[in-house]
C-alpha cells in the first residue's frame, strides 16, 4: 500500500469527480483503468500497465 501527501489525494480526488468516479482519493482498479484510457494514444509509459 502506497502513502502520498495531501497535495497528491487532492488531486487524485479532482480527477475522479471531473470523471464521474467516487471520489475517495484512493487510486483502486476504477480509478487506475481511467487513467489508463486517459492516456490511450500517448505512447507506451514505464508505468502503462497491461
Amino acid at each position: 500500500m502506497g502513502y502520498f501527501g495531501s497535495r497528491t489525494e487532492e488531486a487524485v480526488r479532482n480527477y475522479q469527480r471531473s470523471r464521474g468516479l467516487s471520489a475517495d482519493g484512493i487510486v483502486g482498479c476504477n480509478t487506475w483503468r481511467s487513467l489508463q484510457e486517459d492516456v490511450v494514444g500517448t505512447g507506451r509509459t514505464s508505468t502503462t500497465l497491461d
